[in-house]
């Protein structure tokens, strides 16, 4: 790949090596990474990137539209059985742009919106003052139990009677345990609210089957197409049949114009991919990683938010180890292990420097590791967390963990 890139543009072409090199090396546990397959390597750069076109299949603004409309198609078909939904859009960007769809199909400004508090584990889409959106509607968040750092559905019911909220959402970024979908459903529509998941992190689990569905649950469900489904960057909605008209609409022209066919071929491949035994066992790995991931840190003295994990995501309380998160982010980077520093609910730091990590285990679970280099991992971690700054432990776990992590390829052939 890159050959010609490599002749025309050798600057460029260094970078992006110098890229696949880190990745090769680097212990990946950010929470929202996977790796594309070559597959999707090659569909994201495919010859459907020289095409324009706004619309929907059979409905184009642009000629010479009648094989997009054939793969956007196959696509939708694909993604509707692959999570037993009633309609789906391919054509957001990202999650992002996926929850803005839903947004503009069913909102007006000023309208309230109740969503999950950024620091309790939302995201920044879903109220965050930070977001724009905040701008535009009037968002009001509920959050975690303090003693059970779970959601706290009494308090979430007794606000959407208060607030009477248009939309309420569900799912988040940092939340590493299940979600009553269908117990917040009932609370949306007693309160007269349209009900929408954000399920970006755990789709991929959602389409193995590991976890729950909120499809037969939700009025919409938004998602990206990258995390746990491990495929392009890209966005996704799904929603009932009634709604479909009106969701396509809030898409284009609502909220997007022109779409990005090449990374539609590529989810249109993903959607299939995600029906092979491969793929499900992938996913019922990255659960028992991720499991054991918890247990190990906590043997180790960590503090696991919640106690533990039902999907991918691990939330680490690092206050008892008397590091931020974000010490504990740089000093594992040089060591090769990437995670992100992360908001813990009720965190008296701030969000530039935290309390805790969010840990995943989706990408090393792909790379082909299990327990036993899991626990190991846990172990390197704990020996950073000891002596942070310590330049002697730092090199010395580098290079266990370059040892660790160089019997699993990235790839199964030099790309």
């Amino acid at each position: 790949m890159l050959e010609a890139t490599r002749k025309s543009d050798p600057e460029l072409y260094g970078i992006v090596l110098e890229e696949l090199e880190r990745q090769k090396h680097n212990i990946e546990m950010i929470a929202s990474e996977s790796t594309a397959c070559e597959e999707l390597l090659e569909l994201s750069g495919c010859v459907f990137t020289n095409k324009t076109t706004e619309g929907y299949p059979g409905a184009r603004f642009q000629a010479g539209s009648q094989i997009a409309d054939k793969m956007e198609r196959l696509g939708i078909e694909r993604a509707k059985a692959l999570y037993g939904a009633e309609h789906a859009n391919l054509q957001p960007y990202s999650g992002s742009s996926a929850n803005y769809g839903v947004y503009a199909s069913v909102l007006t400004p000023g309208d309230c919106v109740l969503g999950m508090k950024l620091d309790h584990g939302g995201h920044l889409t879903h109220g965050s003052p930070a977001n724009f959106m905040s701008k535009v509607y009037r968002f009001v968040s509920y959050g975690l139990n303090r003693d059970t750092e779970l959601i706290d559905y009494e308090e979430l019911e007794a606000m959407a009677q208060e607030h009477r909220p248009k939309l309420v959402i569900a799912g988040g970024s940092a939340y590493p345990r299940l979600i009553d979908y269908e117990r917040i459903a009932n609370i949306a529509h007693k309160a007269g609210a349209l009900f929408m998941v954000d399920m970006a992190h755990v789709a991929g689990l959602v389409a193995a089957k590991v976890l729950p569905s909120p499809v037969p649950h939700a009025d919409f469900v938004t998602s990206s197409t990258t995390k746990t489904l491990c495929g392009p960057r890209g966005g996704l909605i799904l929603c009932k049949a009634q709604h479909a008209r009106t969701l396509d609409r809030g898409v284009f022209p609502g909220s997007l114009s022109s779409i990005h066919l090449n990374i539609m071929a590529a989810k249109t491949w993903l959607f299939q991919h995600a029906f092979s035994p491969e793929f499900r066992a992938t996913m019922q790995q990255v659960v028992v990683n991720a499991r054991a991931l918890a247990d190990a840190l906590a043997r180790n003295g960590f503090r696991i938010v919640s106690g533990g994990t039902d999907n991918h995501i691990v939330l680490v309380d690092l206050r008892p180890r008397k590091i931020t998160g974000k010490l504990f982010q740089d000093a594992l980077e040089t060591v090769g292990i990437t995670l992100n520093k992360n908001m813990i609910p009720f965190d008296p730091e701030k969000p530039s420097v935290t309390s805790g990590v969010r840990i995943g285990t989706t990408a090393v679970t792909q790379r082909g590791l299990k327990e036993p280099e899991i626990i190991r991992i846990a172990n390197i971690m704990t020996r950073v967390a000891e002596a942070p700054e310590d330049a002697s432990v730092l090199e010395a776990c580098r290079k266990d963990a370059l040892a660790l992590i160089e019997p699993f390829p990235l790839y199964p052939r030099e790309l």
